[in-house]
């Protein structure tokens, strides 16, 4: 049995469409010294955690409107919300779903049917994770007449969730509508918001993302250029080339190579001093 003050008491956000989930979860839950708020789809999932700021939130995937992988990415894109925990809990048991949930921010991902005393040993070993260590520095104390600090833009949000997904997918990139889809909204949207938040297209950021990720791995890899290529997106080094030699002015060998000799030309200097 636990014994606990109200202000020790930690908070779980239940999202899932299925009522009937729901209720074996607020029932295992309420035997636990833990508050319990529900929403039935990622949207208003989404806005609970906004509002209410929950300790850990208990995530189905499956779901109408918005399902728990577009939720996910809402809230580890959001200040507001990216540190809380999820655990993903679905039916969807395949290795590429459990992949997704835990590449996308998720702490763990427990199958359904699952087995209530190992789901609250799951849950109580990432609150305690999530617990501010002892003796660690205390929050800055707000000052008098300053004004809070204004809640996220949902654009700016939605935008950088988008940006994300692109990064961590330059190899094999869905189309702009799945993107769109993937942090809820639609292309045309997407594309607006973008233009708006950053000053260039999807596809012009998706170009910019690519060389730099390409700049990167030339700088801090031996992979092959033709490698290089195919990881971030390209069909070929001969493409690669062309885009990056428009960016950069060389070619990836090229910069490559003169990346190496300014390196050893400092290594000279430092021998010589």
């Amino acid at each position: 049995m636990y014994l606990t003050s109200d202000a020790n008491v930690r908070s779980i956000l239940i999202v899932d469409d299925s009522a009937f989930e729901q209720r074996m979860l607020v029932d295992l839950l309420s035997e636990l010294p833990y508050r319990v708020s529900v929403a039935f789809n990622g949207m208003q999932g989404y806005q609970l955690a906004l509002a209410n700021q929950p300790d850990l939130i208990l995530l189905d995937v499956r779901m109408p409107n918005m399902d728990g992988y577009t939720c996910c990415r809402l809230l580890k894109a959001n200040p507001a919300t990216y540190d809380i925990p999820v655990i993903f809990l679905s039916g969807a048991d395949a290795a590429e779903d459990r992949i997704m949930g835990l590449s996308i921010g998720g702490v763990d991902y427990v199958s359904k049917p699952f087995t209530p005393g190992e789901l609250a040993a799951r849950i109580h070993v990432h609150l305690n994770l999530m617990r501010r260590t002892p003796g660690a520095a205390p929050p800055e104390p707000e000052v008098a007449d300053q004004p809070p600090a204004p809640p996220p833009n949902p654009d700016a949000v939605i935008v950088n969730a988008a940006k994300r997904l692109i990064s961590d997918n330059l190899a094999a990139l869905p189309t702009l509508a799945e993107i769109a889809r993937s942090v809820g909204t639609y292309r045309e949207k997407l594309s607006q918001l973008f233009r708006e938040q950053t000053g260039m297209t999807v596809f012009a950021f998706i170009r910019e993302e690519r060389i730099a990720r390409g700049v990167q791995l030339l700088r801090e890899t031996d992979i092959d250029v033709q490698d290089i290529a195919l990881l971030i997106g390209f069909n070929n080094a001969g493409n690669f080339a062309t885009a990056f030699r428009e960016r950069m002015g060389v070619t990836p060998s090229a910069f490559r190579q003169g990346q190496g000799q300014g390196q050893g030309q400092g290594q000279d200097q430092d021998q010589n001093l």
